[in-house]
């Protein structure tokens, strides 16, 4: 296992224990109508029911519980057994039927070929130093025509520093950095703390998802940002640097094994 893997398991374990971001799990409110939650981009034409639904990188007895409260066959991938323990323990309080696997997402050598219909997977890409073979990855569990729904971070977002100065958010990483970011040592809303990252160029996050093997459908830039936030906050930042972008792809029947890129510029 690659060493970040070990680091971000330690990591996610920890934010369960500290009750931290990102591992709160659902409550029965949130199962009255999932859809709402589940579906909120209208990608999944409002019904699940029977799908084979692979909830990627997504412990914390939020997503997959959701996808079953709403009749799908969930199967849930987490580094993070401390994160798959509040799936299983959220689906049982509500009867619902939830199959965890402790895994990282660049490794699904567990699961079969070509099975799920739907694979959603909230941001987590950036824990992973080589996107291309969890995109790889993905296209091998995913069936023909299946479904491929992801939210990454965008790579400027994690150039720029957390805190404003006079001249707004400085860009500090260089966009053709290698190895992990510097690790955050405080929380905020932008970076996990404790956790390790990686930069993903937009030739890796879209480009790399087509020569796997999927068809982008549609691309969302979910709204965070208040022009009126105050400084230094989720919403300011957000508003002149755009944390997150979603993407819908469909699974092919080819995979192009040809890597087209420039080289005017190399790294």
């Amino acid at each position: 296992m690659h060493r970040s893997h070990l680091h971000n398991q330690r990591a996610w374990d920890e934010r369960v224990r500290a009750g931290a971001t990102h591992t709160l799990p659902v409550t029965r409110k949130d199962l009255q109508d999932p859809y709402r939650i589940i579906d909120d981009c209208g990608w999944l034409g409002g019904n699940v029911r029977g799908r084979r639904v692979l909830c990627l990188a997504a412990g914390g007895g939020r997503h997959g519980v959701l996808f079953a409260a709403a009749g799908a066959h969930v199967t849930v991938v987490d580094l993070s057994p401390a994160m798959l323990k509040l799936d299983q323990e959220r689906a049982t309080a509500f009867g619902l039927e939830v199959q965890t696997i402790a895994a990282s997402m660049d490794d699904l050598s567990a699961l079969g070929n070509a099975y799920f219909e739907i694979v959603i997977q909230p941001v987590s890409t950036s824990y992973v130093p080589d996107l291309g073979q969890v995109y790889r990855e993905i296209a091998r569990v995913t069936a023909p025509g299946g479904l491929y729904i992801s939210q990454h971070k965008q790579p400027g977002t994690l150039q720029a520093d957390v805190c404003p100065t006079a001249r707004g958010y400085v860009v500090s990483e260089p966009y053709y950095r290698t190895g992990p970011l510097p690790e955050m040592l405080t929380e905020c809303q932008h970076r996990e703390a404790g956790t390790l990252e990686y930069l993903h160029r937009w030739q890796d996050l879209v480009g790399g998802l087509c020569r796997s093997g999927f068809v982008i459908e549609d691309l969302v830039e979910p709204g965070h940002g208040k022009a009126n936030a105050e400084p230094g906050t989720f919403a300011h930042r957000s508003w002149y640097l755009p944390p997150f972008v979603t993407f819908k792809a469909r699974r092919t029947t080819a995979t192009s094994s040809v890597r087209r890129e420039s080289k005017l510029w190399t790294p």
